[in-house]
């Protein structure tokens, strides 16, 4: 049996579609708590987005081939089923998901999180350890695994981004103003960050890496590099 040249152009397209999805900078490889929650909805939003497009098809493709069949009033039927009924039905269920898992992105717990400082510069970032003897470090940001950390994020002269795509959200960092988020990586590793807003013509090259390290090796990873 042959199979027709679209199959396999389709198979190749998938393969280079789900290879994208992998990565340094994946938000499809989540390594923490607000990473996965954004990950499942963007699945979740994927699998509603398709849902709808094949329902509003499917009832567009009866309307064309056997309008007979949606009765005596195919108009009304069509707008009211195909408009406002399944869309209505596919929505709500994503908005209700959306929310529920928005609730995911706060980062609540008990513990105290670990409190680090991230400051962006032209087109740079520089990462302050408060809570161990004020160390720092450029570029390359050292936390423990399996710990929150809240991150202080500045900026020293124009609007950046602290983004770490596998670990969570972004959030800016604006000159003159303190903005804060929580992440937390499940388990040791390296992962990429970058700067998500437009910052200048370095700004392509504006990315520093996150180490995790075991909670035990923590404070002797700061110790080498304060030397």
């Amino acid at each position: 049996m042959r199979f027709p040249l679209a199959a396999p152009a389709a198979v190749i397209a998938a393969g280079l579609v789900l290879s994208a999805c992998s990565g340094d900078l994946s938000t499809l490889q989540p390594e923490g708590p607000a990473a996965d929650a954004i990950a499942r909805l963007w699945w979740i939003m994927l699998a509603g987005a398709a849902v709808l497009f094949v329902g509003v098809g499917a009832v567009l493709l009866v309307a064309w081939l056997a309008p007979q069949r949606l009765g005596p009033a195919p108009a009304r039927r069509l707008v009211v089923w195909g408009g406002l009924v399944m869309p209505s039905v596919v929505l709500v269920a994503l908005v209700t998901t959306a929310f529920a898992l928005g609730e995911a992105l706060l980062m609540r717990s008990d513990r105290e999180p670990l409190r680090i400082e991230a400051a962006a510069r032209m087109w740079s970032w520089e990462f302050r350890y408060p809570e161990n003897e004020g160390g720092m470090t450029e570029n390359v940001l050292h936390i423990p695994a399996g710990r929150d950390v809240e991150f202080v994020v500045t900026s020293d002269d124009v609007i950046h981004s602290f983004w770490v795509p596998r670990l969570g959200g972004k959030i800016d960092a604006v000159p003159g103003h303190v903005n804060r988020i929580r992440l937390r990586a499940d388990r040791p590793g390296r992962y990429g960050g970058v700067c998500a807003e437009f910052c200048g013509e370095g700004h392509s090259a504006m990315r520093f890496t996150v180490e995790a390290h075991p909670a035990e090796d923590y404070a002797a990873v700061l110790a080498r590099e304060a030397e």
